[in-house]
């Protein structure tokens, strides 16, 4: 009899290692996403709409948009919405990903004190910003391998600099929102994406303020696709691309468009067409 009770045990414990990190309740989908679209609140705004509509539930993961690819690949989200295009077509490229499509835009802004000791305020180019904010100017990077310090990292190559070497650089490994709580409590600078920061400037009550804006190279795309069913079996692929077929059609579009904060501002512009 023991001997019996041992081989189950051997078998439960051999079965667990193939049973996703992170699974779904039934009917619900998991969507690997990224800060921004959290705390900004869009979520709260379009899947009651999606849910309603189709009976799909669907529970969020927010992460950095390097760590919710990641959840991806492994197999814990059903559907991953992202904000780091290069990143995302490697990994449909590589076979992790399926149907891969553009969701909505924004852009990101570079914030800081709003006497603006860098001298920053009214310039047109981000690299050119950067380089003056590299003097010993304090920068706070999120450092956590998301969509926006991928970004904030392609500007400083551009730049021609290594912000770590920099004194006054810091990593702090947080998602947007609290980047710029930190930002606003040193006085210093950061870049963030509009979408939070409007969302959010007001509630946290912060004194920061948007100095630069307009490069097109602050242009934030982002994106939709589903986990491969090839390479995980057990997820929710049917339910996945229900979900992205209306993110991507008329009505997901135009529950995006009227996403507005609390001052009227439209957060993210539909562009799946």
């Amino acid at each position: 009899m023991i001997s019996l009770f041992k081989k189950i045990a051997s078998f439960v414990a051999i079965a667990a290692l193939f049973v996703p990190a992170i699974a779904g309740a039934e009917g619900e989908i998991i969507c690997a996403s990224t800060t921004s679209t959290e705390n900004s609140g869009l979520f709260g705004h379009i899947l009651p709409i999606f849910e309603k509509q189709t009976g799909i539930k669907v529970k969020v993961v927010a992460r950095g948009t390097g760590a919710a690819i990641e959840m991806g690949k492994r197999g814990d989200a059903d559907v991953a919405f992202v904000h780091a295009k290069e990143q995302e077509l490697k990994a449909v490229e590589e076979g992790f990903f399926v149907n891969r499509h553009d969701v909505m835009y924004n852009d990101f802004v570079i914030i800081g004190p709003p006497d603006d000791p860098a001298g920053i305020r009214g310039m047109k180019n981000a690299a050119d910003a950067f380089r003056k904010l590299a003097k010993n100017a304090p920068f706070v990077s999120r450092g956590d391998n998301s969509g926006t310090h991928t970004k904030e990292l392609s500007i400083w190559k551009k730049a021609g600099i290594d912000p770590k070497s920099g004194k006054a650089y810091m990593e702090v490994g947080q998602g947007m929102e609290k980047t710029m709580r930190i930002a606003n409590e040193k006085r210093a600078y950061t870049l963030a994406d509009r979408g939070t920061w409007l969302a959010v400037k007001d509630k946290d009550r912060l004194e920061i303020a948007v100095l630069l804006e307009g490069d097109t190279a602050l242009f934030n795309q982002y994106g939709v696709m589903a986990v491969n069913p090839e390479k995980h079996r057990h997820v929710r692929h049917k339910e996945a691309m229900a979900f992205i077929n209306w993110l991507i059609a008329d009505e997901g579009q135009k529950a995006i468009g009227a996403f507005k904060d609390a001052n009227g501002n439209q957060l993210f512009i539909p562009n799946a067409k």
